[in-house]
This record gives C-alpha cells, structure tokens and sequence, in this order.
C-alpha cells in the first residue's frame, strides 16, 4: 500500500460518490442525503463512476510516471477529451467550460503552460481538482521551486492567480501530512500542522491572499456549515474541502460531509477526498466503495508506476 494509491484513489471515491448528486441543491440532499456510492442519478452512471476529476488527477499521474513535461501533460488532457483516454467507461459526460478551451487551445497548437484562460471569470476548481499528484513530484523541492511548477500546471487549463495559489495551498497541506505522518501521531494534528505550514508558505511568498483570507487567518475551519460554499468557484471548493477534513475524523465522514455540501459535490468530494485518503489511508474506506469503483485495478496499477518513479 502507499501513499500514491491512497491519493488517487482517494480522489476517485470522493469524486464517484458525488456523481449522482451533482448540482443538486444542499436542501434538496438534505431530504435524502448521501451515506454511500449511488448508480444513475444527475449523469446516468453506473455506480462506482468517477468523472473529469479523476480522469485528469489520473492523466497527470500517468506522465508523471515518466517525467514532467507541461507539453506532454497538455497532450494528455486532449487525449481525454477527444479521444477518451482515462474515462470511466470510454464517455466524456462532465467537464467544465474553462477547461474546454484550454484543451481545445492545445489541440490548435496553443503553448499548454499558456492555454488556461486568466480573465476574473475563468476562477473555476477545474485545475484544483486534477493537481494531487504534482505533489510527488515536488515535495523535495524549495519553496520557490514549488510554487513555480504549481504555477504553470495550474495553467495548462486555468491561468488565473487564484487558481494557482489554491493549487499551490492544496499541495502545501499534501505535502506536510506527508511528511509529519511519522512524526505527529493523531491525524487531526498532522492536518493541522500542514495547514499551519501551508499558511506560512503562502504569506512567504508574499502572494496575494486577500481571497483565501478565511483560510489564513484560522476562521475557516470553525465556521458554521451555513457559511460554507460549494461552488465551482476554486475558493469555495478549497475552503469547502479544508473544512470538511477539519469537522471529521475519517475519510468515509471527510467525503459524505464534502458531498451533503452540494452543488459541485463531485469536485467538492475529489478535493476532500484526495487529501483524507493521504490522511487516514484508503484502506480506511468502506470496502464496498473501493470494490465498485470503476477501473479499480488500472487505477491500482497507476498508483504502482507513481510510487516507483517517486518512491
């Protein structure tokens, strides 16, 4: 077992458990709410299907197995959309509009690092959801370095600041659970060690985080459920997602709470999710959802060729 299975399929749970509920409102979940993986619903699926979370978490993963390439990793995400690489069951049936004009940008010929649209509109969770593997990658690197490659991976779909600098707070917390799962015994502790450290990286860096405000001042995570969004805005889905791990003390809790949120419930679930699974392990999970989910073993063996390229 290893930490790069638990991140990917941790992602893919949390994103196939909210499926079925996507863009349903939090009072209508509410009257019948989610406790475990559904079939059919909001896309018509079969249970266990995961979406373009997933699909673009996975091939992100599957070139890093080689090496980082922003070229390559562009040319996989057009491989996604027109040619159903890495879909659930060889169907495009989600996907956000900024993304689709990255990618359809890099299949013109566009420069990937520079195909993300960076206008005040073009804020979505888009590059959040896919950018849990990059963390293999650069959990050795400086600061600096971090944050530069963070940067322009985020701008392969979405070039806006904030997207970046959410990707970048998102990896950061990745990155300290990882490396404190030794050294701090109780899983509440390392997540919040990590988000105290991710905290100082950002104001290191002097970004700007007047947006994330509630995320560095700490007020975030005792903040009444009414206050939480669950939009596709790239804030809303990292605060939602710090949140949920906060005011829960498993993966099964971090995803279900991150799902009964509403509206992007998959994303919501696929960021939760990624980071409870470093946290708690997925092995944590119900067995059921691990079973049903689809391309379990494809997904298995991915994790494999990850942990092999960054032991």
């Amino acid at each position: 077992m290893s930490l790069q299975r638990d991140a990917l399929l941790g992602v893919a749970i949390g994103d196939a458990l909210g499926v079925p509920v996507e863009f349903r409102s939090r009072e209508d979940i509410a009257k019948d709410p989610v406790v475990g993986m559904r079939e059919f619903g909001v896309h018509n699926q079969p249970m266990g299907t995961w979406s373009d979370d997933s699909s673009l978490t996975f091939c992100l993963a599957e070139v890093l197995t080689q090496e980082y390439n922003t070229e390559h990793i562009g040319k996989s995400f057009e491989a996604w959309l027109y040619d159903r690489h890495w879909t659930a069951h060889g169907k495009v049936f989600d996907i956000g509009g900024t993304t689709r004009t990255a990618i359809d940008r890099i299949a013109q010929g566009h420069v990937a690092e520079t195909a993300g649209p960076d206008d005040d509109r073009s804020q979505g969770n888009g590059s959040l959801m896919r950018i849990l593997p990059l963390v293999f990658h650069i959990k050795d690197m400086s600061l600096e370095d971090r944050w530069d490659i963070v940067k322009r991976t985020s701008a392969i779909t979405h070039g806006h600041i904030n997207c970046a600098i959410a990707c970048f707070f998102y990896l950061e917390v990745a990155k300290e659970i990882i490396e404190s799962k030794e050294n701090i015994k109780h899983k509440h502790g390392r997540f919040m060690h990590a988000y105290h450290i991710a905290c100082l990286g950002i104001k290191s860096l002097s970004l700007d985080h007047e947006p994330f405000r509630r995320i560095i001042d700490g007020s975030l995570l005792s903040e009444d459920a009414s206050r939480i969004r669950s939009t596709g805005y790239v804030v809303d889905t990292l605060e939602a997602s710090l949140w949920c791990i906060n005011n829960t003390n498993s993966y099964a809790d971090a995803v279900l709470k991150a799902v009964n949120l509403g509206e992007d419930t998959d994303t919501t679930a696929a960021v939760t999710g990624g980071l409870a699974g470093i946290l708690y392990g997925i092995d944590s999970a119900p067995v059921e959802w691990v079973r049903c989910l689809a391309r379990r073993w494809d997904i298995e063996d991915l994790a494999e060729l990850l942990m092999i390229k960054y032991p």
